[in-house]
């Protein structure tokens, strides 16, 4: 699986974040419009749900984490849904499988030696995740031994402070020397929006991540007291689209945290496409950071293909 485009960045420009304002009134009017005017249904809700599956990040970032846990878990990534459920909607042999798993270091080598040929990427998240307040140059080193280790995607998160105090080229640089500790693994910027303050610094936030090179913008670590919502998801997608207005330059989206139904994953798959456009439903620009995600697709799935729902246990995920 290809891992998607590269960011370049460019020079930082503090002139783009002066120009930058957010209506919360007409972000939340936006997003309560969202669901109400669209909805899949019938074999469209199948094929949607498929897809969603393809831009999950399997993660398991626990402290009991163990290896056969993770190898548990890499062999639903690689085996999302039953066959006979995937047979009856004559998707077997669609080779279907989650966008990536994300592991902690430690976890890397297990992964990157169970996933094999597969072609499902290793994310490990990095830079003292989740609050990312140990010093800078272990930041980097651990980036660098999880890319040496085989993860091809980094998951970094940012000193919030910067944020916090405005300290946008510091940020800036932050995200650059982690950008360029990443060599040929891509970046992804996670900016913790749950405790930047307003939607205006998370816009902000998001555009010195791009300028600095991020590959994604992530909007949470899963372990803030609020995660991922779809007003937030709606300004840094916004952010997104004025990046590539701005550069050429095409960037992922990545929510994360809280995010457990199908229903809800289709609903930010319509953001996506409405926002940003087609190529934003593919995992090379856009992924779920979930854990449980996936068991809720499984069982609508099961429910389009046999007309009942199977109890959750019968789906399961690590």
């Amino acid at each position: 699986m290809s891992n998607g485009p590269i960011n370049q960045g460019c020079v930082f420009n503090p002139d783009w974040l002066e120009g930058i304002r957010v209506n919360k009134s007409a972000v939340e009017r936006r997003i309560s419009s969202l669901s109400a005017r669209r909805s899949v249904k019938k074999d469209a809700q199948i094929a949607w749900l498929l897809k969603a599956i393809s831009c999950i990040d399997l993660t398991t970032l626990m402290g009991d984490d163990t290896p056969g846990k993770v190898r548990r878990m890499c062999r639903k990534a690689m085996n999302p849904v039953r066959r006979d459920i995937l047979d009856i909607f004559g998707m077997g042999e669609a080779g279907i499988t989650t966008g990536a798993v994300c592991v902690y270091h430690t976890m890397v080598q297990t992964a990157v030696s169970t996933l094999g040929e597969s072609g499902v990427p290793v994310a490990a998240v990095s830079t003292g995740f989740p609050a990312g307040l140990i010093p800078f140059d272990l930041r980097l080193e651990e980036i660098k031994r999880s890319v040496a280790d085989g993860a091809r995607e980094i998951d970094i998160v940012i000193t919030r402070e910067y944020v916090l105090t405005g300290a946008w080229e510091k940020l800036y640089e932050e995200v650059k020397a982690f950008k360029e500790a990443c060599g040929p693994a891509h970046l992804k910027a996670i900016l913790a929006t749950g405790q930047l303050g307003t939607m205006g610094e998370v816009a902000k936030a998001s555009m010195v991540a791009m300028m600095a090179g991020a590959d994604f913008i992530k909007t949470s670590t899963g372990m803030e007291g609020v995660n991922a919502t779809l007003p937030i998801s709606l300004v840094m997608v916004r952010q997104i689209r004025d990046f590539y207005d701005r550069t050429g330059q095409s960037i992922g989206y990545k929510p994360a945290g809280g995010i457990k139904t199908a229903k809800e994953a289709l609903t930010y798959l319509i953001l996506m496409k409405e926002e940003l456009g087609r190529a934003w439903m593919e995992p090379e620009l856009f992924r779920f950071g979930a854990s449980s995600l996936l068991g809720d697709i499984e069982r609508q799935l099961e429910y389009h293909a046999y007309g009942g729902y199977s109890a959750g246990y019968r789906h399961a995920v690590g």
